[in-house]
Parts: structure tokens; sequence; C-alpha cells
């Protein structure tokens, strides 16, 4: 059983443990983070995600990413999804965007997005069983324009190149 901290609409703690699959109570958040994984020769890291996941099977995302535990700090959740999804330490990770969304039901996600800049052996990712099933490093034309899970992560790529 995988608990979530629930958070306000100010993105602090709310008291409110959260089990994933039950459902959210109305003004309650959970916390997202997805992390862009950026080469040191320039090209970014996308990651399929595997066909048994509710969410999104089979599609294609630029980086890792996932929900942050309960305790767990969001910087510390976001180091953890990178590397048990893609087998990369992060040495450290730079905030790119935070955003919130409020779904149907009137729960929500408060979501935290960071860059990992690395040169890891592009050959060296690990996938998490259940999680992703295949990679590539692509370079920023490539993405933009692409078809991926939806998320901050092609503007947080196109910023990126802008700079």
């Amino acid at each position: 059983m995988e608990l979530w901290d629930g958070y306000n609409e100010d993105r602090t703690l709310a008291g409110v443990d959260i089990v994933r699959g039950s459902e959210i109570p109305e003004g309650i958040y959970h916390a997202v983070v997805h992390i862009v994984v950026r080469h040191t020769d320039g090209s970014f890291l996308v990651t399929q995600r595997d066909f048994r996941k509710e969410g999104h099977p089979g599609e294609w995302e630029i980086g890792a990413g996932g929900s942050v535990l309960k305790g767990e700090s969001i910087y510390d959740g976001a180091v953890r999804e990178l590397f048990e999804e893609t087998g990369i330490r992060a040495e450290s990770l730079e905030q790119l965007y935070e955003d919130s969304k409020i779904r149907e039901n009137g729960s929500g996600a408060h979501y935290t997005g960071y860059l990992c800049v690395t040169d890891i052996d592009k050959n060296a990712v690990t996938l998490q069983e259940g999680e992703t099933i295949d990679y590539k490093w692509l370079s920023a034309g490539e993405i933009i324009g692409g078809e991926y899970v939806p998320s901050h992560a092609v503007e947080a790529v196109k910023r990126l190149t802008d700079k």
C-alpha cells in the first residue's frame, strides 16, 4: 500500500493521508514530480510507459516522474522517482515549474518539475519493471511537436533550448 501526504491548495501539509488508488477528498491535493533529463551532449531522455499502466499505457513521456510518498519532501521524491525509473542518481536538480490542477471530483494535484543534467553513459539507463519498457535520447527538435504524455515537459524543453 502506497501512502501520500495530502496538501492544501497553498501547498502546505493538510494532515491527511491518501492511499494510492483511493478517492482523494475534495479540496485536497497530492504532490506529483516530473524530471526532465538532459544529457551533457544536449539530448533529452524519453521513456515509454509500460502497457500495464493505468494512465497513458504504452505512450512516450519526457523524463521520469510520479507521486511523492508520505513523509518525503517534494525534492526527495523527485530524486527517488528519477532513480527508480531510470537508474540515474541526481547530483542536483533545478526546479523548472510548479503548477496545480483540480480534477472534476474536486481533488487536485500539485505538480513540480525539475531538470536533471547528467553525463551518464546513455546505454546505462535502467528501466523500472511495471513502469517503463523502453527509452531513447532525442534532440529538442525531435521532441518539440511530438506526441507525449501530457505534462509541462515539452514547454520546459523549449525554454531550456531557448536559453
